[in-house]
């Protein structure tokens, strides 16, 4: 059962829970929403609040929705869901409901921003900022190659962290 709480509250690796354990982005409504799984994002104080960074492809369906919406929802799932994890990184939304076929029960929190009842944690962020990433600014230019031999490069949005959520 997942509770409400502060952001100071939380524990654990930020590094383990992106890089590692995965997230769900999720954007919509509670009647139409799309989910897909991270691995690369932030969690840290920039403008004087707490805040979450993503990282989405324009040609991703949750782009779509995280375009048209004010919010977005980071999800942090157990081990359990790792199958579904992986169905909602590599199928896109477009094609089927993964809600649906993951089992997923959707709670909605502030402004309306769908989140996963399974989840260990949920952040709910207003967004604040996007950028897309510029090529020019890699000093590595290794990265664009190894990253973005397709040329699509993410948008990062950065989004204040209005709502906690996570298992009692």
């Amino acid at each position: 059962m997942l509770v409400k709480c502060d952001a100071k509250e939380l524990d654990g690796n930020v590094f383990s829970r992106i890089g590692e354990q995965w997230m769900l982005i999720t954007a919509g409504t509670g009647v139409q929403c799309n989910t897909m799984t991270a691995s690369w994002g932030g969690l840290g104080v920039l403008w004087g609040t707490n805040v979450a960074a993503c990282f989405v492809r324009p040609q991703r369906y949750t782009y779509e929705f995280i375009e048209k919406s004010p919010f977005f929802t980071l999800s942090f799932l157990g081990e359990a869901y790792r199958k579904a994890l992986a169905l909602c990184g590599c199928k896109s939304g477009r094609d089927i409901d993964k809600v649906k076929e993951c089992g997923f029960t959707v709670k909605i929190g502030a402004g309306g921003a769908p989140f996963f009842q399974e989840a260990e944690l949920a952040l709910v962020c207003r967004k604040l900022y996007w950028q897309d990433i510029d090529p020019t600014h890699f000093l590595d230019p290794d990265l664009d190659g190894k990253w973005y031999p397709g040329k699509d490069y993410h948008r990062m949005y950065i989004g204040e962290i209005v709502e906690v959520y996570r298992e009692k």
